[in-house]
């Protein structure tokens, strides 16, 4: 069997493992997927420069949020429908990220219940990602069991007034009500180790809209709406405060990429943001979160803690993102890549392999901490366009200001 040495080949060995319906769910972005591609490309585009001759004989990755400490600075993403790569995914990558002392999100649209992954992971630092549907009373719910349970963070996510499309599900008839073509069932079964997993635990559902006990029912209309992502289009900045009558921890605004909507997010009262395109699976013209990150921390100024999430696949990417003003970075796909190979221990391989990698690379910078990075240690001026066919362009972009602009030119396929 093949060393599993990096993100990447973790991929590759789940995308043998998994279904192509889940592996594309998963690994897939909107339409084109060119803003899917576009977060690698604008990472792999920023060269870091080192500072030599520094004592690093003590390199520490951790940093400290909202009271707690990171062991490394990157969290896991909320992650909807994990459940459909292996069963009880949500409650293994919490005792994963336990394990690594990071933090962990659990998305509204998870497989188990927030009060079993409580159970699962009794010490690690939990989060809770909110969707809020037509139906504000199961938003209202959810956010009364996540604090209930001890999470200690409240995420609401807010580039979703609709679903990107997402042609790959489209194919594989991956919808309300679930289509499933002949090609898609003869590769269902010609997977036995995922096909028994499913069988023994049953179809994944929306743990989470479930009612507990003296609930009402969750209408169909709003399972088919998590599913679909169709959100309350009525939600606006003034909603906020309704949030905050509900919530009284740190909450999180996840999905911003313009400074404006980032001043927004300072005056409504937010504790953070989270920069993001939702890896790509939204608006496919949106632009990289690395590239709109700069503009975001410039507009907030220090004020709160700016977070990243969009192509992470290397420790050296959680850097740069460091190096450009982000206080900690979201990765989503990379664990679940790894849940795909070998469960909580393949997820937690990953998070091993991504902390070792942002150390190893802070110690070849010169960097013995985290607030020592700096844009200094991102060459900007020199990013070069994305390689395209094979050839390598010969000018750089020019942005306004006449630098050179971290926005591709063109996407690599």
């Amino acid at each position: 069997m093949a060393l599993l040495l990096n993100v990447e080949d973790h991929r590759r060995r789940a995308r043998r493992l998994l279904p192509r319906l889940v592996f594309d769910y998963v690994d897939g972005g909107a339409e084109d997927e060119r803003c899917l591609r576009r977060n690698r490309d604008a990472l792999e585009a920023l060269p870091l420069v080192p500072e030599c001759l520094r004592d690093t004989s003590v390199v520490d990755t951790g940093i400290e949020l909202f009271g707690r400490r990171w062991n490394a600075p990157f969290a896991i993403a909320p992650i909807g429908l994990a459940g459909l790569v292996r069963p009880r995914a949500d409650a293994l990558l919490a005792a994963a990220a336990q394990a690594a002392r990071v933090p962990f999100i659990l998305s509204t649209a998870s497989n188990t219940r927030i009060e079993h992954v409580r159970a699962a992971a009794p010490d690690a630092q939990l989060w809770m990602q909110l969707y809020v549907m037509g139906e504000r009373t199961i938003a209202e719910r959810i956010v009364r069991r996540a604090r209930a349970a001890g999470f200690e963070a409240l995420v609401l996510t807010v580039d979703v007034p609709v679903s990107g499309l997402r042609e790959r599900d489209l194919r594989h008839g991956f919808r309300v009500p679930m289509r499933l073509t002949p090609g898609t069932v003869l590769d269902m079964a010609s997977h036995p180790a995922w096909l028994w997993r499913l069988a023994s635990s049953g179809m994944p559902s929306f743990a989470n809209l479930m009612p507990g006990d003296d609930e009402p029912p969750v209408s169909a209309q709003a399972q088919a709406a998590l599913l679909s992502r169709t959100m309350d289009r009525t939600l606006t900045w003034d909603s906020i405060g309704w949030l905050r009558r509900l919530w009284d921890g740190p909450l999180l605004i996840k999905g911003l990429l313009g400074a404006e909507d980032a001043k927004r997010a300072v005056r409504c009262g937010a504790d953070a943001i989270v920069v993001s395109n939702h890896g790509g699976r939204q608006l496919d013209a949106a632009p990289a979160s690395i590239a709109a990150l700069p503009a975001i921390v410039e507009a907030v100024n220090g004020r709160m803690p700016v977070l990243v999430d969009g192509g992470v696949r290397r420790g050296s990417d959680v850097v740069k993102a460091l190096a450009l003003g982000a206080h900690a970075a979201l990765v989503g796909r990379a664990p679940l890549y790894g849940l795909a190979c070998g469960g909580e221990q393949g997820a937690l391989a990953v998070l091993q392999l991504l902390a070792q990698e942002t150390e190893r690379t802070m110690t070849l910078l010169g960097a013995r901490h985290p607030r020592e990075l700096g844009p200094r240690h991102v060459d900007r001026p020199e990013i070069r366009s994305p390689v395209e066919h094979g050839q390598e362009a010969s000018q750089l972009k020019e942005n306004t200001h006449g630098k050179a602009s971290i926005y591709p030119t063109h996407a690599t396929a």
